[in-house]
């Protein structure tokens, strides 16, 4: 999935990055809590979805590798947020769903979460 279809299926706008829309994104993970970024797997090509508005969201994402943050509830960064992304090339998107529902959506066009896969 490219950045482009996540902005299409969470009718996003884009924030910074516009020249990465093309970047591809491989799984997606969704947190408030910063310090579940910096457990498991590396983040490289994955795009974090967070209701969280602070330069920690920055960051913690920078510090994990994220490829992208898209902001839920049409939530604005600042612009300490914005030139702090820019510093890192971290393209940032706001989208006016809920976390539940951009998990879903982004679920229902294929894109899946960065946990191991789980025995049945």
């Amino acid at each position: 999935m490219r950045l482009s279809d996540v902005k299409d299926a969470l009718k996003a706008k884009i924030i910074f990055g516009d020249d990465q829309i093309d970047m591809e994104v491989t799984a997606g993970a969704a947190s408030d809590l910063m310090s579940d970024l910096l457990r498991g797997p590396p983040k490289t090509g994955v795009v974090i979805l967070s209701g969280l508005n602070n330069i920690q969201v920055i960051r913690t994402s920078v510090i994990a590798g994220v490829s992208a943050v898209v902001f839920v509830r049409d939530k604005e960064p600042s612009q300490d947020m914005i030139a702090h992304a820019q510093e890192h090339d971290l393209p940032l998107l706001s989208t006016p769903f809920t976390m539940f529902t951009a998990c879903g959506r982004l679920f229902r066009k294929g894109l899946r979460g960065v946990e191991k896969k789980i025995p049945r």
